[in-house]
């Protein structure tokens, strides 16, 4: 039995610390006869008057609730009576508006309340209807609350409360519900089983260090929730602070804004500030406040020259526009300002660590920059540098003194499910593809860090991670709780379907759509349809829609039928069409993946392309259709059952470090002036061997020293 200790901020600091100490301690000189959960600082109850903040709280099966007001110094002032009658009073009316802890008027879960002086000498714990306690007898004291009639259901229901997000992580939008089994219903049921947050989670919204803080974690392990929810309650705790939250994916910042002001609300019952809570693009450019960007602000604060995209690709080539737009910046702001507290980074992954640098040197002494990142996101690059290498620091990831953690790693995966995520990373990974090219090897790319993969949460059920060696992975209830998939059968949580032509796939997804809106009671927010390639996606798209339109169902193109900061059209009933970009960061329940077939049969750029798979199949908190035509989606399907065939397991050889550097250069992006170049040397070649077997040309009509060199390439080649 243990107690698991949270810690936020307070003004007590020297109590806290005594508190969380002497209950790190509890059972070492004894038995152990409490577990469960400490807060320190939180939650904040929503009052008349604003928010409230609890100075300690611990939820357990065993006390129920306990308050703690907490006292610093040698004396107990005489108005500790009535902190602990107002600290219990808010928080009863806090719980009692949840009907699930409720029976008639009753609450479920006790209230008990306790004064933690430490640094007083003489505290008593008799039968006083308001308890103190010093560090010598605090176990003593918290032997005597008692819950006598303890639910687990409760249990789960009143920390998912005091936690604030039993109301975040449902859907926003009321679910009427017909049908017990519907489609509707299960999902309905999910987001009532994720509401409560996990104990890793919990420390990542509420721990903040002064420095740098990771989060590292799976797509669906809630980075974006966990960061939302941090922002919001630094927010509450530290009105005068200036944070920033920060992103890549444009359309995210419509969810960031409605998950903060909720989480407010909720809260403290007011609106965030957004004077001092500002949620801002990266880039951002002139123009109105909502386009605003950390990379704007910075340049305009430190008078350095600002490129817009176009710019900063004439300046400093295709694909590096952004990351050494903000190298230059850095370069040219000889003494940087202090603007920001705290900067909030989500999608670290896809930003370079010079944006990562701007935004530490934006900030004051304190250097509050926290920043989340998918480890898989970008498959075959998944390591941003150390913090110590980026930011020029001493020392690694580590627990503080005071015990933050300032390197959180979510392990756990709350919106895909155990053969959903298996699907996406054998596909996005290519484990059981075919080999087709001069590698030899079926796969498409790998890590070069072979525990990365224990790290987000899969086991070893044989093998070794070694390169070389061969291994299967497989991943527990642990990390992949089995309620995501035991509401459906395997084969309706995934399906993969291989037609003939575009018209017959947009015949099916049109059928499909209209059923999951008339009969299985989903929201049309519930569903978003991918197009993997973000160039094609307006075309592919826009027959689907129109006869979508024309049977009755609503649907738009995200950014370009909403604002470009806009993904979900709050508040109207339409289905969400977009490419793979905007999709980034988003969830739903049933998701669609359209013209997948290039996912196998592309012969350029397939890391990239698997990547988008990847990213689109892993949108889906429910269900998963992976839609495509012809003899590559067949080959893809091929893949699937396979997997499938194998209990959802990743078997597999992991390749050498020489095989790995060969993936890079086979699956390497080729932009579209190289793959035309690649194609005029190809067409080359075969007109010499064509020559060369016709009699046409000889091999003694070239330079001998042109023939050896490419023999020498050749047979290194293999």
């Amino acid at each position: 039995m243990s107690i698991t200790i949270v810690r936020g901020t307070n003004d007590k600091h020297a109590a806290s610390h005594a508190l969380t100490e002497r209950l790190a301690r509890h059972g070492m000189s004894g038995e152990p006869f409490l577990s469960g959960e400490l807060f320190i600082g939180y939650p904040i109850i929503r009052t008349s008057n604003g928010g409230y903040t609890i100075d300690a709280l611990l939820i357990s099966s065993e006390t129920g609730i306990v308050v703690f007001d907490l006292i610093e110094g040698p004396t107990v002032d005489e108005d500790y009576r009535h902190r602990q009658d107002d600290s219990a009073n808010k928080l009863e009316a806090h719980l009692k508006s949840h009907p699930e802890l409720m029976n008639r008027r009753r609450l479920l879960i006790p209230i008990h309340t306790l004064s933690f002086a430490p640094a007083v000498t003489a505290a008593t714990i008799g039968g006083d209807d308001y308890p103190i306690a010093n560090d010598t007898n605090l176990t003593d004291r918290l032997r005597l609350f008692r819950w006598t009639d303890r639910s687990s259901e409760v249990y789960s229901s009143a920390l998912a409360i005091i936690q604030s997000t039993s109301t975040i992580r449902r859907s926003p939008t009321r679910r009427d519900i017909k049908e017990e089994g519907s489609r509707g219903e299960k999902l309905k049921r999910l987001e009532g089983e994720i509401a409560t947050l996990d104990h890793v989670q919990s420390r990542a919204v509420i721990e903040t260090v002064n420095g740098v803080q990771r989060i590292r974690g799976l797509a669906g392990s809630g980075k974006t929730i966990v960061l939302a929810l941090k922002a919001a309650y630094l927010h509450a705790q530290h009105p005068d602070w200036r944070i920033a939250v920060t992103f890549y994916t444009r359309s995210l910042k419509g969810h960031f804004r409605s998950l903060i002001e909720r989480f407010s609300l909720h809260q403290t019952g007011e609106e965030p500030d957004w004077r001092y809570l500002r949620i801002v693009n990266a880039w951002g450019s002139p123009g109105r406040a909502e386009r605003d960007g950390i990379y704007y602000e910075f340049c305009r604060t430190h008078n350095v020259d600002y490129f817009d995209f176009s710019a900063a690709r004439r300046k400093f080539g295709n694909g590096r526009e952004f990351s050494l737009a903000c190298k230059f910046a850095i370069e040219q702001a000889a003494q940087p300002k202090a603007i920001y507290d705290v900067i909030i980074v989500d999608e670290a992954q896809d930003f370079s660590h010079h944006f990562l640098r701007m935004c530490h040197a934006f900030l004051d002494d304190n250097k509050r920059l926290i920043y989340a990142y998918d480890e898989l996101q970008n498959l075959s690059e998944a390591f941003l540098p150390p913090p110590e290498e980026i930011f020029d620091t001493a020392g690694g990831a580590h627990i503080a003194p005071d015990g933050t953690n300032n390197d959180i790693i979510l392990e756990k995966c709350y919106r895909n499910s155990r053969p959903l995520l298996a699907t996406a990373h054998a596909l996005g990974f290519g484990i059981y593809r075919k080999p087709t090219d001069q590698s030899g090897l079926g796969l498409v790319q790998m890590f070069d860090h072979a525990g990365l993969w224990e790290e987000i949460g899969y086991e070893r059920e044989a093998g070794e991670l070694r390169p070389g060696r061969p291994v299967v992975l497989s991943r527990p209830e642990r990390t992949s709780p089995r309620f995501l998939e035991n509401h459906s059968d395997v084969d309706d949580l995934i399906q993969f379907k291989c037609f003939a032509s575009s018209s017959e796939q947009a015949d099916w997804l049109i059928a499909e759509i209209e059923r999951n809106v008339e009969a299985d009671e989903l929201q049309h927010d519930d569903i978003i349809v991918v197009n993997p390639d973000p160039l094609t996606t307006r075309r592919e798209v826009g027959p689907i829609r129109a006869r979508l339109l024309a049977k009755g169902v609503d649907c738009h193109v995200a950014g370009v039928d909403t604002e470009p900061d806009t993904f979900y059209r709050t508040g109207q009933q339409s289905v969400t069409f977009t490419g793979i970009f905007r999709a980034k960061g988003n969830e739903a329940g049933m998701v669609y993946v359209i013209n997948a077939q290039d996912c196998h049969a592309a012969a350029h750029n397939l890391a990239t392309i698997r990547n988008r798979l990847f990213t689109a199949i892993t949108r889906s908190k429910a269900w998963i259709r992976v839609l495509g035509i012809g003899e590559g989606m067949e080959r893809l399907i091929d893949e699937y059952r396979e997997l499938k065939s194998r209990a959802f397991k990743l078997e597999f050889t992991y390749p050498t470090k020489e095989q790995r550097e060969r993936l890079r250069i086979i699956h390497r992006d080729l932009s579209a002036q190289d793959e035309r170049r690649l194609r005029d040397r190809e067409s080359m070649v075969r007109e010499i061997v064509r020559d060369l077997k016709s009699g046409e040309a000889s091999v003694e009509d070239f330079d001998r020293s042109l023939i050896s060199e490419l023999k020498k390439h050749l047979s290194s080649a293999g």
